[in-house]
């Protein structure tokens, strides 16, 4: 055996094994380096998160009156005496301190110690419960300190996780085998090593070779540098600080939650899921090699239930980010193997879904669709990568049994369009998923549908779980049925785990008719035509009262310089809109426009420096777009389905969102606008009661699922009645409704 050779094993010895520990203590230095550029990166960010958290727990604590320690000692503490002293709230005490309170006359010092400990318990609890929202309009230095300290960690991006826990597990590794090792390190210290500590020797420097290979594989010691490089990285001014902070809101903010502790509650970040399935999620270690963001801690837990339950659907609200924790679960199936992956989506996200899989992850994002698809298709069966389809495409493209290729993963987006299995698309969705193992069903609306409806999702995924749901699941309340589908079935809901998420204010708008307004409705009752009398305030645009009113509310955002959106059914009420504006616009976005073109219209709009205004019929704007560059939102009229402007204003309100979004409704009062608002509010308490936690609302199918049709003629008949009384015997008897 020579100087520098090795043991049969293959083990180093001599100067080939003193050479592997020089490499491992060289590693080992730049991996503690990460952990210490880590430490003092986080310690920045509290220093500077702290003195905003200490001011908002003194202004909850400064509104709690001192009568409430005693809650806290169940009785025992007498604070008679301080409050004679002037101490009238929490806050007051727990800024004192003990020689203060010893200074009252009849303050012993067990009643201080007992008061200031009853004062701190408050406060812990408090802390836990109060979030720091960062006011982009209105910067200050703290807030300029927290947004810089946060920039480094943001900036050094998804690599510092992946960095920092790699570094731990090699620190654990390597310590005690270059430990055991240390005989290898000199010639003579080997030779006169006992045979006992030698073999223990030689064991440990094998295994620092098997560490050492390992991390190269893994590309560690590239990965350590450039993260120790990037945490060391400042802005170049605090104004380039606050305009990343401005594009990257969503990342500051889930940092921010994470260094304060008040990320959302556990059980609502896993869609209040039994605990058995709860926790063999948990237990499945996300691979994030491949992706190229943070997730939120929800988000990765979405993404574990789909790969730990294989065939799911993900029922999240708009706006938690569905796409990409589908995104995630994609790239941890790419990091263990898998090649080939298929999304099946509405034509009008099938860019949103290519730039999301380009810029989330490593993926190879291929779009097949249009006249060339079979040539996509043909290049994707041999290449691999993700392929984006739409429902209306794939019944033209091969099926699974028949092009010879087994996708790691199905995607289904908007997955309530394949509910009722009859129709073309959900037999060509269903030939897929047949073949497929894992397969995700998204929708954040599947609560618009009967159970039978929800069951047929279901039946696609785990036929098996089908017959045990039923329409008393619903009638139960939404306890019964999370446990009956929590096998399958996962909803979160914005309230439950954006904590960060400003807020949103809603206004109705009430308007009275003018003159001419009332005419033209009346005429739209008489001949009953309901679509009519939803647009008939516009149909005067020069004395129309809601576009006076659309008009200074769009004078008092572009004052402000905010962005506005302006939804309306109708797409003549947009262009009335459009012309009564005199300005430029963006759109208006409509079920017509091609996808490319409406993309191009919402990025302009997100492009455009200060004030500008978007407009968009609500059913285009309600699925698959992000419009959170808006922060006022317009509601021409109120509209049929709840949840139809549930998801409008979800594509402004939502994670990005750095300003509260203004919510305006234009209703007309004494008309249909009223009408439909009576009726549909036991439609929206039942949404909120059962949609929300995973329920479907099905306790009442009536009262969710009421047809267009059906309520148009009750408001329609309604209306007609209304207007006849007024008119007294003279009015005239309305004719049959339009549908």
């Amino acid at each position: 055996m020579t100087e520098a050779g090795s043991t049969e094993s293959g083990t180093p010895t001599g100067r080939a094994a003193r050479e592997l520990l020089a490499r491992a203590d060289g590693l080992l230095g730049a991996a503690r380096e990460v952990l210490g550029d880590h430490g003092r990166a986080v310690d920045a960010v509290r220093e500077a998160l702290d003195p905003l958290l200490d001011a908002l727990v003194h202004g909850e604590l400064s509104a709690i009156p001192v009568s409430r320690l005693k809650d806290v000692t169940e009785g025992r503490l007498r604070i008679g005496a301080v409050e004679q002293a002037g101490f009238t709230t929490v806050g007051q005490v727990h800024g004192a301190n003990r020689y203060e309170l010893r200074q009252i006359p009849g303050v012993g010092a067990q009643t201080a110690d007992q008061a200031l400990a009853a004062a701190g318990q408050i406060a812990h609890a408090v802390r836990d419960t109060v979030t720091v929202r960062i006011a982009v309009d209105t910067p200050d230095d703290a807030t300029t300190a927290l947004v810089t300290a946060l920039y480094r960690l943001v900036e050094a991006g998804p690599d510092v996780r992946r960095a920092v826990d790699a570094a731990r597990r090699l620190t654990e590794r390597l310590d005690p085998l270059l430990a055991g090792a240390a005989p290898a390190r000199g010639r003579l210290r080997m030779l006169f090593t006992g045979r006992p500590d030698r073999l223990r020797a030689l064991a440990a420097v094998a295994g620092v070779q098997a560490v050492m290979a390992d991390a190269a594989e893994r590309e560690l010691p590239l990965l350590f540098g450039q993260v120790s490089v990037d945490l060391l990285r400042s802005p170049d001014s605090e104004v380039a600080a606050w305009v990343d902070f401005e594009v990257r809101s969503a990342e500051y903010y889930s940092l921010l939650a994470e260094m304060s502790g008040t990320g959302p509650d556990r059980d609502a970040a896993e869609g209040f899921l039994p605990s058995g399935i709860a926790d063999r999620v948990r237990g499945l270690r996300l691979e994030d090699a491949r992706l190229r963001v943070s997730l939120r801690g929800y988000q990765s837990f979405g993404a574990r239930f789909a790969l730990a339950q294989k065939r799911v659907i993900l029922g999240d609200e708009m706006g938690l980010g569905k796409t990409v924790q589908a995104i995630a679960a994609l790239a941890h199936l790419a990091a263990r193997g898998e090649t080939h992956f298929l999304v099946v989506c509405p034509a009008s996200v099938l860019i949103n879904w290519t730039r999301e899989v380009r810029a989330r992850s490593t993926l190879h994002a291929l779009p097949v669709h249009g006249p060339d698809r079979q040539n996509a298709f043909a290049q994707w069966r041999e290449s691999g990568g993700v392929a984006l389809t739409t429902f209306d495409a794939l019944h033209t493209l091969p099926v699974a049994g028949d092009c010879g290729i087994r996708p790691g993963m199905l995607v289904v987006d908007e997955a309530h369009y394949v509910k009722n299995p009859a129709t073309r698309r959900s037999r060509a969705v269903s030939g897929w998923s047949q073949q497929t193992e894992r397969v995700l069903f998204l929708t954040g609306t599947p609560m618009e549908n009967r159970v039978e409806e929800f069951r047929s999702l279901v039946r696609q995924l785990q036929p098996e779980l089908a017959p045990s749901i039923s329409s008393s699941h619903g009638a139960a309340g939404s306890q019964a049925f999370r446990r009956a589908v929590s096998p399958a079935y996962l909803r979160r809901n914005q309230q439950d785990v954006l904590t960060e998420l400003p807020a949103l204010v809603q206004v109705d708008e009430w308007e009275e008719f003018s003159a001419a307004d009332l005419l033209a409705y009346r005429e739209a009752v008489s001949a009953g035509q309901f679509m009519r009398m939803r647009r008939a305030a516009y149909a005067c645009p020069g004395t129309s009262a809601k576009l006076n009113r659309l008009r200074e509310l769009v004078a008092e955002a572009a004052g402000n310089g905010l962005k506005v959106v302006v939804f309306s059914y109708f797409r003549e009420v947009l262009e009335t809109v459009r012309q009564a504006l005199g300005e430029e616009v963006f759109g208006p976005l409509s079920g017509s426009l091609a996808a490319a073109r409406r993309q191009e219209l919402i990025d302009g709009f997100s492009a455009a420096v200060g004030h500008a205004v978007l407009l968009s019929q609500i059913q285009a704007g309600g699925i698959g777009l992000n419009m959170q560059a808006a922060s006022v939102v317009i509601l021409c009229e109120p509209q049929i389905k709840p949840t139809m402007e549930h998801q409008a204003v979800a594509r402004a309100h939502r994670m990005g969102q750095i300003r509260t979004v203004q919510v305006h409704r234009l209703l007309a009062a004494d008309s249909v606008d009223q009408r439909m608002l009576d009726i549909l509010a036991r439609k929206e308490r039942l949404f909120d009661a059962y949609a929300r936690r995973s329920d479907v609302a099905e306790t009442t199918p009536d009262a969710v699922d009421v047809s267009d049709g059906s309520l148009a003629r009750r408001i329609v008949e309604e209306e007609q009645q209304r207007l006849a009384a007024e008119a007294g015997p003279a009015g005239a008897p309305a004719p049959g409704t339009e549908s």
